[in-house]
């Protein structure tokens, strides 16, 4: 097989791999910066790039007030709230790991509000897969719930990062229902504007703005919003071209083990038998639930 043939398989994988590096970056800039403050810059950088990719490949904007609101308020949500409970609760002591298998269990509260709010039918086999994941988190979260230590569990940086995943799944439903036709890489520009103008001045008001400006926090700042961010954002609109978005879903049931790993590698945070035993079965569940 030549080089231009692998590379497209690589595709995915690297998507996962680049996802899972932001619940890595949110540990890495703990000692530099306020999580809301660091936030607010980031969304603010990809907003800009984003911005200036859409006009020069002549994204295609929304066209009335209406895709304008969808995008904003699934922006405040998906971008804003969520990145902001995720940073502020690895801020406060929750492993990056934890973080990352809180935020995969977004797919199964999703599906469980599918049927409420959006009238679709859950099955059994979801039901199946929801009630799988959520018992497989718990085995995760049991072993060290309320523990101090790098691989502890504090109850409020877990009760932040499980607000922060609610807040996904909000926008997640809200852009299903609302505006999932539009252009990915202008509504994601939106997004992301959105998630600086609530960002900003809730930083403002409940931190002090302390930014240790070294070397490693502009590397962090620099992989958040240009590899992170931007080019995970690319390498999606690479994928959805390729009509791949059913093996980027089953891809990312590997995203808490690879920021567990990361995690253990950079920082010592580790992962006791029985809760690696409840993050495959966790992701096992999700699998099932997500199928179709």
């Amino acid at each position: 097989m030549s080089h231009g043939q692998r590379t497209p398989a690589l595709i995915p994988g690297l998507f996962v791999l680049i996802w899972a590096t932001g619940f890595v970056a949110a540990r890495f800039v703990v000692p530099y910066a306020d999580p809301l403050s660091f936030v607010g810059i980031r969304v603010t950088g990809v907003a800009l790039v984003l911005a200036g990719l859409a006009f020069a490949t002549g994204a295609r904007w929304p066209r009335d007030r209406a895709g304008w609101r969808d995008a904003l308020v699934a922006g405040v949500f998906m971008q804003g709230l969520y990145v902001m409970g995720v940073f502020w609760a690895v801020d406060r002591g929750l492993p990056a790991g934890i973080a990352a298998l809180v935020g995969s269990l977004q797919p199964l509260l999703t599906a469980m509000l599918a049927g409420p709010l959006l009238g679709e039918r859950v099955s059994g086999r979801r039901w199946f897969g929801i009630v799988t994941g959520f018992a497989g988190a718990l085995l995760v979260l049991a072993p060290k719930l309320g523990a101090v230590g790098p691989s502890g569990i504090p109850l409020p940086a877990l009760g932040i990062c499980l607000g922060a995943m609610a807040a996904m799944t909000l926008g997640t439903l809200w852009q299903k229902r609302q505006a999932g036709e539009a252009d990915l890489l202008a509504n994601a520009t939106i997004q992301f504007l959105a998630a600086a103008v609530l960002s900003a001045p809730v930083a403002l008001v409940l931190e002090p703005g302390h930014f240790d400006l070294s070397a490693p926090f502009w590397f962090g700042l620099a992989w958040s919003i240009l590899v992170n961010s931007v080019a995970g954002i690319l390498l999606l609109m690479v994928l959805i071209r390729r009509g791949a978005v059913a093996g980027v879903a089953s891809l990312f049931f590997l995203v808490p083990p690879v920021s567990a790993l990361m995690a253990y590698g950079l920082f010592g945070e580790v992962l006791v038998p029985l809760q690696i035993v409840g993050m495959v079965i966790a992701a096992l569940g999700v699998a099932i639930a997500s199928r179709g």
